[in-house]
């Protein structure tokens, strides 16, 4: 099943807004967030590192977790397991985000049918490094 059509994908990588806090960027330049925050910020994307150590990524302050981010956030792009990506959604909701994005092998229905409840754009189970090259 596809969750995020063509037009949302566009709609989120070319309009929804600039800042998207990546849950799980760490400097661990082996793991997939850190080359997509990487493609993102080449896109002219400001990237928020978020993950518990809190640690400065590519240049950009991190934060624990989405709810002390001090500024708007308009997509939350997921890289955890899907086990924990319901609640992360849940919190981007709290937070104000526009859009929630899961990543690939990310999958939550229900956290999907929620977010999408709430009034928020989002894809799951694609990546916006490979989407954005297809634009």
């Amino acid at each position: 099943m596809s969750y995020g059509d063509e037009a949302t994908v566009r709609r989120i990588l070319k309009e929804t807004g600039d800042t998207w806090a990546v849950v799980g960027l760490s400097t661990n330049t082996k793991r997939a967030a850190y080359g997509v925050a990487r493609v993102l910020q080449k896109a002219g994307k400001r990237v928020v590192p978020v993950h518990p150590a809190a640690e400065t990524v590519l240049g950009e302050q991190g934060y624990a977790s989405l709810a002390d981010i001090p500024f708007e956030v308009d997509v939350v792009d997921v890289f955890v397991n899907s086990s924990l990506a319901g609640e992360v959604a849940d919190q981007a909701v709290a937070k104000g985000a526009k859009a929630v994005w899961f990543q690939l092998d990310v999958v939550d229905e229900a956290a999907y049918a929620r977010t999408r409840a709430a009034g928020l754009d989002m894809v799951m189970d694609k990546c916006p490094a490979i989407e954005l090259p297809l634009l």
